[in-house]
């Protein structure tokens, strides 16, 4: 294995999960895509570089060099910045300036560059000084709930807080799930049925826009070291 991490919950209502490692070779691998953005900080030959990275609403491919340290924190969705709408750096990656030592500048103020066990109370302060700030219409849709607003004022709620509309987010969520149902060993045709999908080519064309692999490479990765 060439990435070495771990991941943690947070109890942040900002913060879906926060994951440290580091890279020990080169390497590179298929990344799925993502709905959620990071703040990604990278430490590396003596120098610290904190990102804005994606989402990415296609999976694609992604490339690392040896002695990276790489902190992950994942933000939930429906949590944005103001400043920096999430359609911004949609499929990018954002190099945030160097302040002073162990800093960075953020909507015009320095902050400390966190660490992965004080990455909760980063990014609190953050939203305490409404740095980041959250969507509550997102957060309920995504959980069943509908409020009462026009289909495109929903939209443009979407759009603003996470970069992407609902309709892409519960593709993704599709895909992964039938990522999940192949693993599990269910069939490729009962999976198109169980997740209502057309036919077998919708399926795979999910799978291939969104995890990266078509259905049957997805079952081959199970059995295939990578």
């Amino acid at each position: 294995m060439t990435i070495v991490f771990e991941e943690r919950a947070s109890d942040s209502p900002y913060i879906e999960s926060i994951t440290h490692g580091y890279t020990a070779t080169d390497g590179s691998t298929i990344r799925p895509a993502e709905t959620n953005w990071h703040m990604v900080i990278t430490r590396v030959n003596g120098m610290t570089l904190p990102h804005v990275v994606g989402p990415w609403s296609r999976s694609g491919e992604v490339s690392w060099g040896e002695g990276a340290e790489i902190l992950w924190i994942k933000i939930k969705l429906g949590t944005f910045m103001p400043h920096l709408p999430t359609r911004k750096f949609l499929n990018s990656e954002t190099t945030l300036p160097e302040a002073a030592s162990n800093s960075f500048w953020l909507n015009g103020s320095a902050w400390q560059l966190p660490d992965y066990d004080n990455v909760d109370t980063f990014v609190d302060r953050l939203a305490r000084n409404d740095v980041l700030v959250c969507d509550p219409v997102v957060s309920d849709v995504l959980q069943g709930d509908m409020p009462d607003l026009s289909s495109r004022t929903l939209r443009h709620r979407f759009l603003h807080a996470t970069g992407l509309t609902q309709s892409h987010i519960h593709q993704f969520r599709r895909a992964q799930q039938a990522a999940v149902l192949l693993e599990q060993g269910v069939s490729i045709l009962d999976t198109v049925y169980e997740l209502g999908y057309y036919d077998q080519p919708h399926l795979t064309r999910s799978l291939k826009q969104f995890i990266g692999y078509t259905p049957a490479q997805h079952i081959n990765r199970m059995y295939v070291p990578e």
